[in-house]
This record gives structure tokens, C-alpha cells and sequence, in this order.
């Protein structure tokens, strides 16, 4: 991967979309029109057309405001994987080592084992990925996130989890222009590697598109997995004889099972509502 000066990438494709926000249709959604109802959760949505900058936004959006990525940073960090060499290929596999990365209780059986690169970006594992973040290296990584302007890019050193609560943080805007900066060629990655995303993030369908996507979520207050939950659903619609969409949905409940299914199936009902 090559990086390319200062912060110019991503800034790059900032200014592209909102140079094509000042052109092109803004479309903006009522949330009371729509199915499901919110349900006392928050929703911040927007979508862009790649082709012809084409905006979707939920109307009352927060666009601008950072959070946590969550596991949604599974994308860059499968994408740093293999562009560092970290990972020689999607099945490049590392063992589970229960002493270094004991389980924690909340941990599903398929976390509780050896995993390739694949799974573990589709089983959402947790340790493989602090694992490759240690690989990788923070400072290494703060150069890569900085040349990208992925939101705040801030990667302490000694932390393999900046992107579970923080200090990462990241915004719906932010989030969506990476996805566009990614699919755009703007972040200079091998073929190889964009075609083992395509793969690894196929989520389903809509109508006769491919949905591409990755969730996130973790406890609004730190520890706290009783209280309230802030998620993610990012992502892009591959379609057929047109540019991708690129989507991000940021969504905070009351606990994760109100928003669990909810974050994806959302977007989703978001995303047909926008008429891409």
C-alpha cells in the first residue's frame, strides 16, 4: 500500500463528495415515515452515490460527530493486514492463545479458537485483529490512519484496542468517505486486496445488488453491558451497471438486542427508501 503525502487521500475524497453535494440531488428521509419505527433509539444515516454524488441522509442526522468504530474498523484493519504483510492472504491463520487473550465472558464459541484472516473478519474476532494490530504496529498505524484522515486517527502506543471505546474515534461522514475513498482507488491498495474485501464482506442482497458490510457495537459507558449501546452498519452497495453506494449508520439503544438486528436491517430499509 502506498501512503500517500500528509492526510491528502481521504481529504481528497471529502471534498469530492461535498463538491458533489453542492451539484448533486440531496435526498433526506423521514424518519416517521418509515418502517420500523426508531423505538426510542437514535439513528444517524447517510448514503452516496460514487457515480454522480448523489447524498441520502435521515433527516436529523448527526454526520459530523465522532465515535467509537467498533468492530466496523475490522474493514481497514483487514484492508492494513494484508497491504502490511501482516497477513500473507484472507486464510492466513493465527491460534488462539487462551493465556495471551483469555476469553472474556460475553465471547462467542466460534472467538474461542485458531482463526484465518476471513473468519475472524466475518465471526467479528475480536483477538485475531488486536493480534494484527500489535503486527502492524501503532505508529505504523497512526501513519496509515493519518495519511487516510480516518477520523481522529489517534492510536496510542501499547493500546491493541484503540477501536473498541476508543480513543479511535470516527464520524457517519468520515466513515462513508473512506468506504468511497477505498472503492475509488483514492487509497492505493492491491487488486488482490480489494477483491479478498469483496469477498470476505458480502452481506446479503438488495433486490439485485450485493450488500457489502461490517457491524460494530460496544456499551455506551465503558464495562457497562447491562446499559446502553451505541453500533454500526458500514458498508457499500455493489450494483449492477452503476457505481457502488457507500453507506454508513450509526445507531445508539437502550441495550444491544434493540439494536443488534437493528442497525443492519435499518440501513438496509434506509437504503431502498433512498431509491439507489
Amino acid at each position: 500500500m502506498t501512503l500517500k503525502a500528509g492526510r491528502h487521500i481521504l481529504i481528497a475524497a471529502l471534498l469530492v463528495i461535498s463538491a458533489q453535494a453542492a451539484f448533486a440531488e440531496t435526498r433526506s428521509l423521514d424518519p416517521d415515515a418509515l418502517s420500523p419505527a426508531l423505538e426510542g433509539r437514535t439513528s444517524d444515516f447517510l448514503a452516496v452515490d460514487l457515480g454522480d454524488g448523489t447524498r441520502c441522509e435521515l433527516a436529523g442526522s448527526d454526520l459530523t460527530r465522532r465515535h467509537a468504530p467498533w468492530s466496523t474498523f475490522k474493514i481497514p484493519n483487514f484492508v492494513n493486514a494484508l497491504e502490511t504483510g501482516v497477513a500473507l492472504g484472507p486464510d492466513h491463520w493465527r491460534d488462539w492463545d487462551q493465556d495471551r487473550r483469555p476469553a472474556a465472558a460475553y465471547w462467542p464459541r466460534a472467538w474461542r479458537q485458531g482463526q484465518t484472516l476471513a473468519a475472524a473478519f466475518q465471526r467479528s474476532a475480536a483477538w485475531y485483529f488486536q493480534d494484527v494490530a500489535l503486527d502492524v504496529g501503532e505508529g505504523r498505524y497512526r501513519q496509515i490512519l493519518e495519511a487516510w484522515a480516518y477520523g481522529n486517527a489517534n492510536a496510542p502506543d501499547g493500546d491493541d484496542g484503540f477501536w473498541l471505546g476508543g480513543p479511535l474515534t470516527v464520524s457517519v461522514e468520515e466513515q462513508v468517505a473512506f468506504v468511497g475513498a477505498l472503492l475509488s482507488g483514492e487509497i492505493d491498495v492491491a487488486p488482490a486486496t480489494l477483491d479478498a474485501l469483496f469477498s470476505v464482506s458480502a452481506d446479503g442482497a438488495l433486490g439485485a445488488h450485493v450488500v457489502h458490510g461490517k457491524t460494530g457495537s460496544g456499551p455506551v459507558e465503558p464495562g457497562r453491558f447491562d446499559g446502553a449501546f451505541e453500533g454500526w452498519y458500514v458498508g457499500w452497495l455493489a450494483r449492477q451497471g452503476a457505481a457502488p453506494v457507500a453507506l454508513a449508520h450509526y445507531v445508539r439503544a437502550q441495550t444491544f438486542s434493540d439494536l443488534r438486528t437493528f442497525r443492519r436491517d435499518h440501513a438496509l430499509v434506509l437504503l431502498e427508501a433512498c431509491g439507489f
